[in-house]
C-alpha cells in the first residue's frame, strides 16, 4: 500500500471515530417558569463580560508585544 494511500486511509479513519464519538445530545429543557420564578436561563446565569475583557486586554497586550519585539529587532540591524 504506498504511503499516500495510507495517510488517506488514516484520516479517513479519525474523521469517520470523531463524527461517531462527537454525537451531540438533545438540547436541555427550556425550563417550566417564566420571569421571575427563580429558574436560570438555558446555559446558566453567568456574565461573559469581564471574561470577554481580559481576553481582549491580553490579546492587545500581546500584539504591543510583538510590535515591540519586531521593531526592537529591526533597528538592531
Amino acid at each position: 500500500m504506498s504511503r499516500i494511500l495510507r495517510s488517506l486511509f488514516l484520516a479517513t479513519a479519525i474523521i469517520l471515530t470523531m463524527s461517531i464519538v462527537t454525537m451531540a445530545d438533545q438540547p436541555p429543557d427550556p425550563g417550566s417558569g417564566g420571569p421571575g420564578t427563580g429558574d436560570l436561563p438555558v446555559g446558566g446565569g453567568s456574565p461573559i463580560g469581564g471574561g470577554l475583557i481580559m481576553l481582549l486586554s491580553f490579546g492587545i497586550a500581546y500584539g504591543v508585544r510583538k510590535a515591540y519585539n519586531i521593531k526592537k529587532l529591526h533597528l538592531n540591524e
